[in-house]
């Protein structure tokens, strides 16, 4: 086995399963695990995604939210075993891959437009078998 295969083969463990599906331009709810001496409580950040990058293991999301006037940002592993989830709350249509240009704004200046619709053929798909799954279940 290589070294390429063998690193490949361990990421691949550390991996989660199911990752909630985002893009930029969304905004999500990232639940976060904080571990304070032996308590655990789980955190929300609420705020617009601005940037994902990397692949794999080291895949990472940067969320960014205006709080009392203040802007913030957070950088989030995607992979992280400290992430308890990732809520979308909105879904938002952008025409850039990177939004750094929100850091300074507020207001209307700061506004993303909602997507209509579906967002892509396969979750158009998945979302009429979810549909039909549930109409069969209330016609029993």
């Amino acid at each position: 086995m290589s070294k390429s295969a063998l690193i490949q083969k361990l990421e691949s463990e550390q991996q989660k399963k199911k990752v909630t599906s985002f893009k930029v331009g969304d905004t999500v709810r990232v639940h976060t695990r904080i571990i304070e001496g032996e308590k655990e409580r789980i955190q929300v950040f609420t705020g617009t995604v601005i940037a994902r990058k990397g692949t794999g293991l080291s895949e990472t999301f940067s969320v960014h939210r205006v709080a009392y006037g203040e802007g913030m940002e957070r950088v989030f592993l995607l992979h992280s075993p400290r992430i308890a989830k990732i809520e979308v709350a909105k879904e938002g249509h952008t025409r850039r891959g990177k939004l750094y240009h929100l850091r300074g704004t507020s207001g209307k200046a700061s506004k993303i437009r909602g997507r209509t619709g579906p967002r892509s053929e396969t979750e158009a798909v998945e979302e009429g078998e979810a549909e039909e799954a549930t109409s069969t279940q209330a016609a029993e």
